[in-house]
């Protein structure tokens, strides 16, 4: 079953693709990662998810990355006595810790004294996804006095955003805590931390999962967008979370940062997601808009490992028909021909390290002799994660003993896992690779094949050797 497309889909699940019919039918029309949203439903709501998909793997002898999304801290304000009020532009508006009394026009509750304690004069405070705007004038530890830039009507325990602050918070709540330790026990595959302002965070939550999962850094502040490059280091995976970008900057920043957030992923040769709002109209309409059409194809020619639906697969009228037009657009996209001239425009150089090395000769030797496929052997991934880096043309077979290390390959550029078992000597693992490209359909026999791997067999992060082969 493997994808004739290099870049991959992550499918959210939710209530309108809960059923093990549905996920069955998603998977195979492209779904190659699941995301469980745990911003909304509960533990037994998310373990029957998982138990479907983890059936689903064993059913079609496919590995299936899971991804757990943490819903991080969510800074709101407190309820009004009306339940909603109208504000003014021009008008004065406080803010304060006073949560027992009920809000009107004049004021509401804030209860998160970090913003008050982060505040500086002159910082703006964006209420309700950015609709309305306040500027602040005097504050103290326990409030804000503020003018109303942009009105509205502004309702209940709506949230608020502080643009350019970096805030003193954890990027992790105690129920992400929970939550995190719970889809650990699950045995998830990859955990996409909230609200990361600095590569800290990454640190903190890489001391709890020691290992047990890949990291995925959602970039939706724009404290993190000038931390980039630290982040990134940090972390395993990144997601460019559009939406909550577009809150705190300027709505026509937020591509070009989409842009600068893929380089330096590539070039670090860390996997980045492209995520929200990709074809959202078809929450509620079966084809896309045009421009969704476009959006998504920008993100292929720019080389992302992957794409991502959210409510458009987990909440929406049409969640099968979504990750099928996700599919078609990726396979229209890398058929241009000129998709893969865009690849090698933006590639950037490698680093004077083996492993890099490897990588770069495997992408030339491919290129030169018109491989039919070309196989990193890895333990960890790490050998097929510098070969992706590349960019290759030809498909590449992750072929790895470690069942985790295939289900998180399904998140990766070009990346088509295999199971396998462990190798002793270089004539066993080229006649073994020879044996499953031709067995994937990737491959036929009298074609070539190259091979990258780690000697001494066994040991991450060591790739080393360059092998090629042809198929009899």
């Amino acid at each position: 079953m493997h994808r004739n497309r290099k870049a991959k889909i992550v499918a959210t699940v939710g209530p309108a693709s809960t059923d093990s019919a549905t996920l069955e039918a998603m998977f195979r029309a492209g779904a190659d990662v699941f995301r469980l949203n745990f911003s909304h439903g509960t533990h037994d709501d998310h373990k029957q998810r998982f138990d479907i998909l983890r059936g689903l793997e064993r059913t079609l002898n496919r590995p299936i990355a899971i991804l757990l999304d943490l819903q991080g801290p969510k800074l709101r304000i407190g309820a009004f006595a009306e339940g909603k009020v109208v504000l003014e532009a021009g008008a004065s508006f406080r803010l304060d810790l006073d949560r027992e009394q009920p809000g009107d026009r004049n004021r509401i509750a804030l209860p998160h004294p970090e913003i008050f304690a982060a505040l500086e004069p002159g910082a703006r405070l964006l209420l309700d996804d950015g609709r309305i705007e306040l500027r602040v004038d005097r504050f103290s530890n326990e409030h804000a006095d503020t003018t109303v830039i942009n009105g509205g009507v502004l309702s209940d325990r709506k949230g608020v955003n502080v643009p350019g602050v970096v805030l003193p918070l954890s990027a992790m709540t105690e129920k992400d805590r929970a939550d995190l330790a719970f889809g650990l026990n699950l045995g998830v595959d990859w955990i996409a931390l909230s609200f990361v302002q600095r590569a800290e965070d990454i640190h903190e939550i890489r001391a709890i999962v020691q290992g047990r999962a890949g990291i995925v850094a959602k970039l939706e502040k724009p404290a993190a967008v000038k931390e980039l490059e630290a982040i990134v280091a940090a972390a395993d995976a990144i997601m460019v979370a559009r939406g909550d970008l577009g809150v705190e900057m300027p709505a026509e920043q937020v591509p070009a940062i989409q842009k600068r957030i893929v380089r330096v992923c590539r070039r670090l040769g860390k996997p980045v997601i492209v995520a929200t709002q990709m074809l959202e109209s078809m929450v509620g309409a079966p084809v896309p808009t045009r421009a969704e059409a476009s959006d998504v194809a920008t993100a292929i020619y720019d080389g992302v490992d992957a794409v991502m639906l959210s409510a458009e697969s987990a909440s929406g009228k049409y969640p099968l028909e979504a990750v099928t037009m996700m599919h078609n657009i990726i396979v229209q996209t890398e058929a241009d021909p000129h998709y893969f001239e865009s690849m090698e425009a933006s590639q950037s150089p490698a680093r004077a390290e083996i492993a890099d090395a490897i990588g770069l000769a495997m992408r030339s030797v491919a290129h030169l002799l018109d491989v039919a496929a070309t196989v990193a052997y890895t333990s960890s991934g790490y050998s097929a994660l510098r070969l992706a880096r590349e960019r290759p043309r030809a498909p590449i077979i992750g072929m790895t003993p470690r069942l985790a290390t295939a289900r998180s390959l399904a998140l990766v550029w070009g990346v088509h896992a295999v199971l396998t078992h462990d190798v002793a000597a270089v004539a066993e693992m080229a006649e073994f690779a020879c044996t499953t490209a031709l067995r994937e359909g990737l491959a036929k026999p009298g074609q070539t094949i190259v091979i990258a791997a780690g000697m001494p067999f066994g040991v991450a992060g060591n790739t080393n050797l360059l092998h090629i082969a042809t198929i009899t």
